[in-house]
């Protein structure tokens, strides 16, 4: 199981230093990847009828595929992961185009995770119907595959049309593409078309069960388990050394790939307090 990190959103800052030294740093520790959250607007809580949810207007969150770009540049190492972008509020074909550029600059070092969000703000804003997402996200990566792949191609679906067209430059390799979510439509995208899962739960009965509609739902496509990913998350806050250990041992078990661990609202916002907070994490969970 690989171990990497949580990009603490609101709390590293603005200054393209502290970026730098923050993931130069986690290269340094040894973590294998680092994970973005996604969202686009935030809602002001004085809007009419008032508004409550995880994050408002007032929560920072870096743009994923132009702060990957920057930190494409400054690291050698680590994998880049979106967790999740949510797609259907964005264009296939431009994403295609800003993924493989991601890709390409980072020599391969990018991981696709998508997803179709819960903010409805959000897509009124970005001028998307909110109840076609689901529907959107299946054929939006079917689009993105055959862009990433292909010189010229014709493309015709249901929300999406290519006439004799692609993107260039092309990645040299397939982009990966991990979906989150935990409903059953959600599962179902996920292992016929995905290569790994990005659940929002911990290792728990639930988790062990999504798991296993997955890997039935594979053999029924004619897909093997083998090489297929799951991105579990965990939290500093309010841990310890064991507990994180029993955490981590507990998603091994149920055949997590990838481990990262969120160090905000745990302790000094400053790049050294996060640094030292992964390094601690990493420590306790090396024998795992």
């Amino acid at each position: 199981m690989k171990f990497g990190a949580v990009l603490p959103h609101n709390e590293i800052g603005t200054d393209p230093g502290a970026m730098k030294a923050y993931v130069q740093g986690l290269e340094d520790l040894g973590a294998t990847h680092l994970l973005i959250y996604d969202h686009v607007l935030g809602a002001d809580p004085n809007r009419p009828g008032g508004y409550k949810g995880v994050y408002n207007k007032d929560t920072a969150f870096h743009e994923p595929l132009t702060t990957f770009a920057f930190i494409a540049a400054v690291t050698s190492k680590i994998e880049l992961v979106t967790t999740i972008l949510i797609l259907p509020q964005r264009q296939a074909a431009l994403v295609a185009k800003q993924a493989a550029e991601v890709a390409i600059l980072s020599n391969n070092r990018f991981r696709l995770g998508v997803g179709i969000g819960w903010n409805e703000v959000e897509y009124e804003a970005l001028g998307v119907p909110f109840k076609q997402r689901g529907a959107r996200l299946g054929e939006q990566v079917d689009l993105m595959r055959a862009l990433w792949s292909e010189d010229s191609l014709s493309f015709d679906g249901k929300m999406h049309k290519v006439t004799l067209a692609s993107i260039n430059p092309r990645p040299s390799k397939p982009i990966p593409v991990w979906f989150g979510g935990s409903a059953p439509a959600a599962l179902e995208r996920c292992a016929t078309t995905g290569d790994g899962w990005m659940p929002l739960m911990g290792p728990s009965d639930k988790a062990a069960a999504c798991i296993s509609e997955m890997k039935t739902r594979r053999a029924a496509a004619g897909k093997s388990f083998d090489g297929f990913g799951i991105q579990g998350q965990a939290q500093y806050a309010g841990g310890s050394a064991d507990r994180w250990v029993a955490h981590a041992s507990k998603w091994k078990q149920l055949g997590a790939t990838h481990l990262a661990v969120a160090t905000h609202n745990a302790g000094p916002c400053d790049v050294d307090g996060h640094l030292s907070r992964v390094r601690g994490y990493l420590n306790a969970t090396a024998g795992v």
